[in-house]
């Protein structure tokens, strides 16, 4: 399948121009052409939108769950066949990472216990770690073909589960709960799955929030929207920036905000739009922001930012 080749409806990935996502693959889908043919409308899911700066206001506030957008054909290529297993990957190789929404190129320099890697972003010059179900080897598609070449037996017949699917809520898994009540807007709180009551709904226990007696941990039920996976550990973050955004740990829970000031310290001041409040903090007591959009965990990354 080359350039012209490429058929409405077809899964594909598109590299992002954007100088600090350059080499980024992104996975879309065609929805249309443009008249002259030079270009294609394609289809991202939300999770692009997210992290796209260049994205109009009118897109950014659609309610749609999709973004579109016409890209160059020489910016798609097709989807790289499906592993036959995961690679046993080692020291050097160059690897995909799954990342934000989308796959970016990076180099393995460690090599851990339970098939956890530590890969480096040139692009951003830091190291993150990820199983071995986030990664894949690097390919390029070269005039209709892939470069390295597939081996014998790489392809797989099977399907296997893409990496921003593989999560699921099961009794017992560590999430975390927010809420719609009035000053807890933002604010995120650990919690143990007891029961899964249904399609959407589930039976938690806080970790944190005990009952009006104070003799247990509450427990309550609640839907889908207000549920999330606890968060991945990220690099350690030597300080925070002016108007990064942060997760800042008060009150028992995880409230999401913004550095309004840098002082010595380190501390900050924090300011949490779903309150209106502003509370000095501790550089201990602060997290990088990440926000889990479409299955997927997406971090308001300085590197990722343009």
């Amino acid at each position: 399948m080359v350039g012209s080749n490429f058929k409405i409806g077809d899964e594909v990935e598109v590299t992002s121009p954007i100088h600090n996502m350059r080499g980024t693959l992104f996975p879309a889908k065609i929805i249309g052409k443009s008249r002259d043919k030079t270009k294609l409308k394609v289809e991202y899911n939300k999770v692009k939108a997210k992290i796209d700066g260049n994205l109009s206001r009118r897109k950014r506030h659609q309610q749609r769950n999709e973004v579109e957008e016409e890209v160059d054909v020489a910016l798609i290529r097709p989807l790289p066949p499906q592993e036959s297993k995961y690679c046993c990957f080692k020291l050097g190789d160059v690897v995909d990472a799954f990342f934000c929404g989308g796959w970016w190129e990076g180099v393995i320099t460690d090599v851990m216990k339970d098939s956890t890697f530590g890969v480096y972003f040139r692009f951003a010059k830091e190291k993150f770690e990820f199983e071995s179900e986030e990664l894949r080897l690097h390919r390029e598609w070269v005039k209709g073909s892939w470069l390295p070449p597939l081996q014998q037996g790489d392809v797989s017949t099977t399907e296997e589960p893409k990496p921003w699917m593989k999560e699921d809520f099961v009794q017992g898994t560590q999430v975390e709960i927010c809420t719609d009540e009035d000053g807890f807007q933002g604010a995120w709180f650990a919690a143990n799955i007891v029961k899964v009551m249904g399609k959407d709904k589930f039976l938690i226990r806080y970790k944190s929030i005990k009952t009006d007696d104070g003799k247990e941990f509450l427990t309550e039920e609640v839907d889908a929207q207000h549920i999330r996976p606890c968060p991945p550990e990220t690099v350690v973050v030597e300080s925070f920036s002016l108007n990064e955004e942060v997760d800042a740990f008060y009150n028992d829970g995880w409230w999401e905000g913004v550095i309004r000031k840098v002082l010595r310290g380190p501390r900050y001041r924090v300011y949490f739009k779903g309150t209106k409040d502003e509370l000095l903090f501790e550089h201990s007591d602060l997290r990088p922001r990440q926000d889990w959009i479409d299955r997927t965990w997406v971090m308001a990354s300085q590197a990722l930012k343009h």
